[in-house]
């Protein structure tokens, strides 16, 4: 995949118990863009970005990373190529150790040991948490867990990473840290979040979802100022 693109066309997605929560989302971010993707709560920002690695399939339309059908054949390249980061980092943190839950991705695509070692080392080094490599996930911080979390995904050198509300229950300094992370890095992202003031340091551009369909896309400073958004996004 050479181009680290995400490109969504007319993508519907509906649950079995019958909830359409996607309805013809279309977009296409390109390499390097960092859009924040903004809505009210069910409004399909989670499961829009669950598509983007096949954790959903769509029921209809197609989503394409970097050239590549996000179907069930390609799940395994998708994935390698996908970082997904998930608003609670518990859900990805279970190993015993931190640079154990780092090298978990890595060891899984059969890399040899010595890459795995290197590719942990330099991960945390990235989100700044290599000195908590010999602890439990269990002994850290929210704002820790949340870099570890990150780290576990950028040990697999994913091209685009999509995070579901980045900053949900960090303090300050936290918060501090990880925009300054994410700022620091090249992959295409795609940012789910309720954090206005975060989105503005992070995105140029915002796609606001509205029960299940794309309601403006555009320049983030100019949608935010948008009537049409404001309304949404119940902004005063």
């Amino acid at each position: 995949m050479s181009h680290h693109y995400i490109k969504a066309k007319d993508i519907h997605y509906r649950y079995p118990d019958g909830n359409e929560a996607l309805r013809g989302v279309s977009f296409l971010i390109t390499h390097g863009e960092r859009v924040a993707l903004l809505g009210r709560n069910g409004a399909g920002k989670s499961t829009l970005l669950l598509q983007c690695n096949g954790l959903l399939l769509p029921t209809a339309g197609e989503m394409n990373i970097g050239g590549m059908p996000v179907v069930k054949d390609t799940l395994p390249e998708i994935r390698r190529s996908v970082g997904m980061v998930f608003q609670n980092p518990d859900d990805m943190l279970f190993m015993p150790t931190v640079e154990e839950d780092v090298a978990f991705g890595p060891l899984n695509m059969h890399l040899p040991l010595k890459d795995v070692e290197e590719r942990v080392a330099e991960a945390l080094k990235a989100v700044g948490a290599y000195d908590l490599r010999k602890k439990s996930a269990t002994q850290l911080s929210g704002g820790q867990r949340r870099r570890v979390a990150i780290a576990s995904v950028l040990s697999m050198m994913p091209s685009v990473l999509v995070l579901d509300e980045p900053t949900a229950n960090l303090d300050f300094g936290g918060r501090r840290d990880l925009i300054r992370i994410l700022k620091s890095f090249s992959h295409t992202q795609l940012i789910a979040t309720h954090d206005l003031d975060m989105a503005r340091q992070l995105c140029s551009r915002a796609i606001v979802l509205a029960d299940g369909r794309v309601a403006v896309d555009g320049p983030l400073e100019e949608t935010l100022a948008d009537p049409t958004t404001r309304r949404i996004l119940e902004i005063d």
